[in-house]
């Protein structure tokens, strides 16, 4: 079961281990990204970012998607953390059961973007992809920690020009 499914470019670390693993009372954390897995360094501080007690899959979108189709991880209490909007959607508009509710911590910043939230940075076409998660019945939230508020994102939110 999907307890939390999550945007965040710096993937885990200790807001993410600490705070939101406690708070979901996830046993096991899937990092799906393209590029860890092939990063021997990035996979390695992924590694030691992994909560005690928990279990850590690294996979790329790919194989994700398939992974939670396939059943095989229905079993676990699921934390899902992806490094851009792009990949969340990837991963969403494939899945067959797809969850309720996509958490967004933080995006990088870039020429591109603009400021949706405070660390959520926002490209036009990420907007629309959002827009099509809402289409899709995908609430999509912004919160840093658990115990600050939900911003949950509306259309009005959005700049789809």
């Amino acid at each position: 079961m999907i307890k939390l499914f999550r945007v965040d470019h710096r993937l885990l670390h200790g807001q993410v281990a600490v705070s939101w693993f406690g708070y979901t009372g996830a046993n096991c954390i899937l990092i799906a990204n393209d590029q860890v897995p092939v990063d021997a360094i990035r996979k390695a501080s992924i590694k030691m970012a992994k909560p005690s007690g928990s279990k850590l899959v690294i996979q790329n979108i790919n194989k994700s998607i398939e992974s939670l189709n396939s059943g095989i991880t229905d079993k676990y209490n699921l934390m899902i953390i992806v490094e851009s909007i792009h990949d969340a959607y990837r991963i969403i508009q494939n899945l067959d059961n797809r969850p309720k509710v996509l958490n967004i911590g933080g995006t990088k910043e870039s020429q591109e973007t603009r400021i949706l939230a405070p660390a959520v940075n926002t490209t036009v076409n990420d907007e629309k992809e959002i827009q099509k998660l809402i289409d899709l019945e995908v609430k999509v939230e912004i919160q840093q920690v658990p115990s600050s508020p939900i911003k949950a994102i509306k259309e009005s939110d959005l700049k789809l020009e």
